[in-house]
């Protein structure tokens, strides 16, 4: 059985791949389309998801500020202009990075002190960062929606309670 923050953590790479499997089914110019939204396009808002992905990666993995700042560069290059399944691959490489840190992290409630440059010390739970990861990719997928829907496309359902349903019937 996962442990909670495991298994929102599952929930999470569930949603995206639901995304990502209905987002191959739409032609590739509804990736890349210009909207007037949160970001300007479905693929650069899921260049935002993967680069905070990486970042909260390696946070949780207590990597120094130091060593993560020069990094940003680099992951946001990554995830420009590539196709949904490029894409897909990159959030698969986070995922499991993040799966292996969870192995290694026999406590998910740790205490950790996370260190942001502009809003200071944050004293909280290893736990809580991996629930803001979730919810960040909430938050966007349904960015995502919104993007498609103003295209003229259907999204895809990634609520919670979908991911509950498939597991209880040994969907996945």
């Amino acid at each position: 059985m996962l442990q909670h923050s495991q298994q929102l953590y599952e929930y999470h790479v569930w949603a995206n791949d639901q995304l990502f499997t209905h987002l191959e089914q739409l032609p590739e110019e509804a990736f890349h389309a210009e909207v007037t939204s949160v970001f300007p396009s479905v693929s650069q808002t899921l260049g935002h998801m993967y680069l905070y992905e990486q970042l909260y990666m390696h946070v949780l993995a207590e990597v120094p500020n130091a060593d993560i700042f020069p990094k940003m560069s680099g992951w946001m290059e990554d995830a420009k202009v590539k196709t949904v399944d490029e894409v897909r691959q990159l959030f698969y490489g986070v995922a499991e990075q993040f799966r292996d840190l969870l192995r290694r992290t026999p406590d998910p409630d740790k205490t950790m002190t996370i260190e942001h440059p502009k809003y200071g010390s944050l004293d909280t739970h290893f736990s809580d960062i991996l629930q803001h990861v979730v919810n960040h990719g909430t938050y966007h997928r349904g960015n995502v929606t919104a993007m498609l829907k103003q295209q003229g496309y259907a999204g895809v359902p990634t609520d919670y309670i979908f991911y509950l349903l498939e597991m209880q019937r040994g969907q996945r």
